[in-house]
């Protein structure tokens, strides 16, 4: 079988273990921070701000995140990232274990996690095609996002069981699982023709963003995630539900987090299987606008299974919507400009996740947890309509590869 068949190639074998393992590890590095600040400040303020701190180096990193990917050895680029981010987590572990675990602190730490991410997110996209041969790439999109959905399910799950020995117990873990991901990374061999040296002009620099800016399919694609999510999103308010209104506690908030993952993961897990073949532009929006339905039950809901129950149907709509984006990204784009373009796309994504935290901190600052929640659903359900009138191009794509 062809899903199985990616397993014959060693290199991707590799990069999909020290992407699990780094995605375990950084998941559980963001539930810590974000249930440490809410314990040390009890606002909603705070929560989006550790949201904020994580976007706004993101803005100044992507451009020469995405010439550094086009440049050097992807795979190494990956890992000094996963290096940086242990070293984190150390620092956490110290500062937690030594009393000197402050607002100041978590933001701080916040924002270099934010620096690194573009960096990292922008190597391991342009790195993939070079693992597997065209062929098996919607395959290993699938198959790779089991493998991160698996590690978002995991990851949680366990920094909720792990808070019982305290919040230094998962920060330990989470610097063994990103040391673990630099050891496989360390044996990935791929390809790699490094191109002629030259100074990072603005206008190499820029080449990503003129690319999706015109190609209308991309540019709806990656616009879309970042307006639905930058509005649907709850990541950030999960501590919020769990502690005031489903009243579940920290395992229960592990639970709540990892639900999205548990969805996304049994829906990438059939598209390796069976991937999409037909309508590839409907059925994105079409997986857009369930996701904001699932936003508008979510923030209704006081019954725990259900609110875990919508939050997983909304991780199997996003998934669809990833695997849709990034494999047209892939698809599009040629291999020189792989890292520029895929920087791009992590801007967005880092807008609409990290900036999205922030922006559902704020709105419930103003209109509480719950009013934030629904509005962004609806907001979402809006954005999905809208988008099907301005981007025909998209709406009208049947195949991943035109003919």
């Amino acid at each position: 079988m062809a899903a199985v068949s990616l397993f014959h190639h060693p290199a991707f074998l590799r990069f999909w273990l020290a992407r699990l393992l780094g995605t375990g590890a950084q998941q559980m590095l963001m539930l810590a921070i974000g249930w440490q600040m809410y314990g040390l400040t009890g606002s909603a303020w705070d929560l989006g701000l550790v949201g904020l701190a994580q976007f706004a180096p993101s803005l100044a990193a992507a451009l020469p995140a995405g010439h550094a990917a086009d440049r050097f050895h992807r795979a190494r680029l990956v890992l000094a990232c996963y290096a940086l981010q242990g070293a984190v987590a150390l620092l956490l572990l110290a500062a937690t274990q030594g009393g000197w675990a402050s607002r100041g602190v978590l933001l701080g730490l916040s924002l270099v996690l934010g620096g690194l991410r573009p960096f990292q997110m922008a190597a391991q996209q342009a790195l993939l095609p070079a693992l597997v041969p065209p062929e098996l790439l919607a395959r290993a999109m699938a198959l790779g996002s089991a493998g991160i959905q698996a590690a978002v399910i995991g990851g949680p799950a366990l920094a909720g069981l792990l808070f019982a020995g305290g919040v230094g117990v998962v920060y330990g873990t989470c610097f063994g699982l990103f040391a673990a991901g630099c050891v496989a990374l360390a044996a990935v061999r791929y390809e790699h023709a490094p191109p002629a040296r030259e100074p990072p002009t603005l206008a190499s620099l820029l080449a990503g963003v003129r690319f999706i800016g015109g190609n209308r399919v991309l540019l709806g694609a990656v616009s879309l995630d970042l307006f639905a999510v930058l509005l649907g999103g709850a990541t950030a308010l999960l501590p919020i539900f769990a502690a005031d209104i489903l009243h579940v506690g920290p395992t229960g908030l592990g639970l709540l987090r990892s639900a999205p993952a548990v969805g996304a993961l049994v829906m990438a897990a059939a598209l390796a299987r069976w991937p999409l073949a037909r309508q590839v532009g409907r059925k994105l929006l079409l997986a857009v606008a369930v996701y904001g339905a699932c936003m508008v039950v979510f923030g209704l809901s006081t019954s725990f299974l259900l609110s875990l129950l919508v939050l997983a149907v909304s991780g199997a709509a996003d998934m669809v919507s990833v695997i849709v984006r990034q494999t047209l990204a892939q698809i599009e784009t040629p291999d020189a400009m792989r890292g520029r373009v895929a920087a791009v796309n992590t801007l967005f994504i880092g807008a609409s996740n990290q900036l999205g935290e922030f922006e559902s901190g704020a709105t419930a600052a103003l209109m509480g947890p719950v009013g934030s929640v629904v509005a962004g659903g609806f907001g979402t359900l809006v954005v999905a309509g809208l988008w099907l009138r301005w981007f025909g191009a998209l709406v009208r794509r049947d195949r991943f590869q035109e003919p």
